[in-house]
């Protein structure tokens, strides 16, 4: 590896988090020293955290065609490959990385994050505890060991584990916002702000903290702690087992309805049961945009809240707005079964809009959008129709009515999971 002075400051600016300037560098050494697969790797790696990932990925090609034998230009193709969500091409690249050199934390650390965004929580621990045996202090496996550790239940060992990693550094941001969320399990919220706050303060765009942050403040009311408990639960499981979880809801539902209807002296006790389970899925799907829009009026909440985060609860709140405001039209106007029509039809509607803002930017977001816009349309024109239409005088426009709206009522079920698909979507970058 060539050590010109480029390369020097190439590297010191890298580890300032001065990426632009480290780039600057690296192309400046490049043009002296072309084929030097070590300083194309480094450049895919700055490249990459200035969000430039195709570019990145060619760079890291080129390490690899210039020094196919260097443990390192396989990492920087991992690293740009898992930043572009394609972390099965990521972990081909890693593991030709440790190949070469099976000694290096941070290849293994490398290894945890994928197998961590591929929410493998075991073969994320194993390789964590992998580059731990070669460096007991990498700060970067002990996080992933203790972040895999939280997701496989074993909390005592996560909490030991970030201790003593704090211990040894102490203004690690992503340290603090680990333990943040290791708190937060625990349900000791106010301890979870403090280190939730104090890794904002160490890195202000730490959307991990940010989120944790919130999920604390909102913790502070009892009907959300008890749904965040369920929402940290679900998010350890496996995406079959969610699948498996969602679907059973339904269908045991489903059966529920049933034996009330062919045993009436059941009912009483079958459609309680039945009607928490409705009001319980409802909370799942509006208690993020509703407490975020509570968040609203909290000091620091409206701070800590995302731009999508506020875009969600704002549109989620406007849609139930109009719904209320349809009510009262209703009490107001006669009762007209329009107006009743009308609030329904924008109550359920805030799920679709509320599931946009859950998918990831790009075509599943665009999907959900589209979505979301069609059923508007099949919901809002029978509204319409009943409002200012004569349908006594048109029988095709009743007909095209009652049509629209069934379509309504089936794709709001449908989107229920469409969109539980929709949001498990991380597309390429």
């Amino acid at each position: 590896m060539s050590q010109s002075p480029h390369l020097q400051r190439a590297l010191v600016l890298q580890s300032q988090g001065r990426h632009d300037l480290a780039e600057k560098e690296l192309r400046q050494h490049l043009a002296e020293i072309p084929t030097d697969g070590f300083a194309h790797a480094l450049l895919a790696l700055n490249v990459a955290e200035l969000d430039r990932l195709a570019e990145a990925e060619e760079s890291a090609r080129e390490a690899i065609g210039l020094a196919p034998d260097h443990a390192f230009s396989h990492y920087a193709m991992a690293r740009v490959l898992s930043a572009r969500n394609r972390e099965d091409a990521a972990a081909l690249a890693i593991m030709e990385a440790i190949r070469l050199e099976p000694t290096d934390a941070d290849y293994h650390g490398m290894l945890a994050v994928i197998e961590f965004h591929r929410r493998r929580w075991q073969p994320s621990l194993d390789a964590a505890e992998t580059g731990l045996r070669f460096d007991p202090e990498h700060v970067n496996c002990n996080n992933l060991r203790a972040m895999a550790l939280v997701k496989l239940g074993r909390k005592a060992e996560a909490g030991a584990t970030i201790d003593s990693t704090l211990s040894r550094d102490p203004d690690n941001a992503v340290s603090h916002a680990n333990k943040g969320w290791t708190l937060l399990e625990q349900g000791r919220r106010k301890d979870a702000m403090t280190h939730f706050r104090e890794s904002l303060r160490l890195d202000p765009t730490s959307d991990w903290a940010r989120a944790g942050l919130v999920e604390a403040i909102k913790a502070g009311n009892p009907i959300y702690a008890l749904l965040l408990k369920y929402f940290l639960w679900m998010a350890k499981l496996s995406a079959r087992a969610q699948w498996g979880i969602l679907l059973g809801g339904y269908f045991g539902n489903r059966m529920l309805g049933d034996l009330s209807r062919k045993n009436p002296q059941w009912s009483p006790w079958i459609d309680p049961i039945r009607i928490a389970y409705v009001a319980f899925a409802l909370l799942t799907w509006l208690s993020q945009p509703l407490f975020n829009l509570m968040l609203f009026l909290h000091p620091q909440g409206r701070h800590a809240l995302s731009g999508d985060q506020r875009g969600q609860a704002s549109w989620v709140g406007l849609l139930l707005g109009l719904a209320l405001a349809s009510v009262g039209a209703w009490f107001f106007c006669g009762k007209k079964f329009e107006f009743i029509l009308t609030a329904l039809v924008l109550g359920l509607l805030a799920i679709p809009v509320m599931a946009i803002f859950v998918c990831a930017r790009g075509w599943p977001r665009m999907t959900m959008t589209a979505i979301a816009v069609v059923l508007a349309g099949a919901g809002l024109y029978p509204a319409f129709v009943m409002l200012f239409a004569d349908t006594s005088q048109s029988t095709a426009l009743g007909t095209s009515a009652i049509g629209a709206l069934n379509f309504f009522f089936i794709g709001i079920f449908a989107t229920q999971f469409l969109a539980n698909w929709l949001a498990a979507q991380r597309p390429r970058r």
